[in-house]
């Protein structure tokens, strides 16, 4: 079967996050609270109407789903979202699918500025698109922010058809400044420029959204999830908001009718009751910032967070302290960076559990100065 895929597919590792039965699972971002009841009647209500039309195609368009995000983005940014700008899928990822199924391709470049999601190099190569590391730097102070000259000076270098930006950014937890994306948009004048907002909702007061320059920006892209702050990752559903012909050609890409009935009347559903579903983002804020100090106060590295996750470094080996929390029910995230691990803001039972550990761990475990 090998040597039947495809030249460029060989020796690639598929995406993986693992999926333990543990006590304390906090390795993959999702919203450690339940949907509450009155989200779950709201939901099994709506996909009761539809039910007796499955025999159907749903609706092609989502037209309603549309309108209903767009009246999301316009209700908690200010920022005026019309239907024909917001688009949508099976999760944040087919969103991004589709872009490169659109604007990329053999012989085109996408750009992204690593560590960050480990999806966009993923769905880069399945699409044949050639994908280029950036750098962001791992050392010192700041030394996950990305540096406006530096990030420019590689768009400049590579003359990308795509560039993948985070904001807040994953693994890292670190915001973008509005000035990164706009000195990146002008430089990369061919560009499709994407600004992955899937934590937006997590984003300390003050933190800007790329949404606010939408306007002129005809080849600028947000994508956003409800899969964080809508405890909805079950539901798979993710969306963007971009200029009404950018969106128009992702028609030519996509499926047809690739969001089920069931789907965008759970996304509805959820969307008429943002309110009770996104009450516990402030709760979720608060363990992150939990965590922050904690493990400061630890003698660790912790990264200040605008997700609702936490980066960490200061560890001697964070293989052995993954396997050391995860022998005590605690399951966490390896990322890939040295002497680093990644912690999701959980309940405060779970954060608390999480912290118990390292106190215990933190002595021996810790990187040497």
């Amino acid at each position: 079967m090998r040597d039947l895929l495809r030249p460029d597919l060989k020796g690639q590792t598929p995406y993986g996050a693992p999926q333990l039965d543990v006590a304390v699972a906090l390795n993959t971002n999702e919203n450690s609270y339940a949907v509450p009841q009155e989200v779950v009647d709201a939901i099994v209500s709506a996909v009761a109407e539809v039910a007796s039309g499955l025999n159907r195609y749903p609706d092609r368009e989502f037209v309603r789903l549309r309108e209903d995000l767009a009246a999301y983005l316009s209700a908690t940014t200010g920022i005026g979202v019309s239907p024909d700008q917001v688009w949508a899928g099976n999760g944040s990822n087919e969103v991004l699918l589709h872009i490169l199924q659109a604007f990329g391709g053999p012989d085109r470049v996408a750009l992204g500025f690593t560590p960050a999601y480990s999806m966009h190099p993923i769905i880069t190569r399945t699409t044949g698109t050639r994908w280029v590391d950036g750098g962001r730097g791992v050392d010192g102070a700041g030394a996950f922010d990305l540096d406006v000259s530096s990030a420019v000076a590689q768009v400049r270098e590579h003359e990308p058809d795509i560039v993948f930006l985070c904001s807040p950014n994953n693994p890292t937890g670190t915001a973008l400044g509005l000035d990164v994306v706009e000195a990146i948009y002008a430089a990369a004048p061919r560009a499709i420029v994407v600004v992955d907002e899937a934590y937006a909702e997590f984003a300390r007061e003050g933190t800007p959204s790329a949404l606010t320059l939408l306007e002129g920006r005809e080849r600028l892209v947000v994508t956003r999830t409800m899969s964080k702050a809508f405890a909805l990752a079950g539901g798979r559903l993710g969306y963007l908001a971009a200029d009404a012909q950018l969106t128009q050609a992702l028609r030519l890409v996509r499926l047809p009718y690739h969001l089920s009935a069931p789907t965008q009347a759970i996304a509805c559903a959820a969307l008429e009751n943002a309110e009770a579903l996104l009450a516990t983002v402030e709760l979720v804020k608060t363990q992150r910032d939990r965590i922050v100090a904690d493990l400061a106060q630890m003698g660790l590295d912790p990264v200040s967070s605008d997700a609702n996750f936490v980066l960490f470094g200061g560890l001697a080996d964070e293989r052995v302290t993954w396997q050391a929390l995860l022998d005590r029910g605690i399951l966490i995230r390896d990322v890939g960076l040295t002497h680093h691990l990644r912690v999701t803001a959980g309940t405060p039972r779970e954060t608390g559990a999480f912290l118990e550990a390292m106190r215990s761990l933190a002595t021996t475990h810790r990187q040497e100065q």
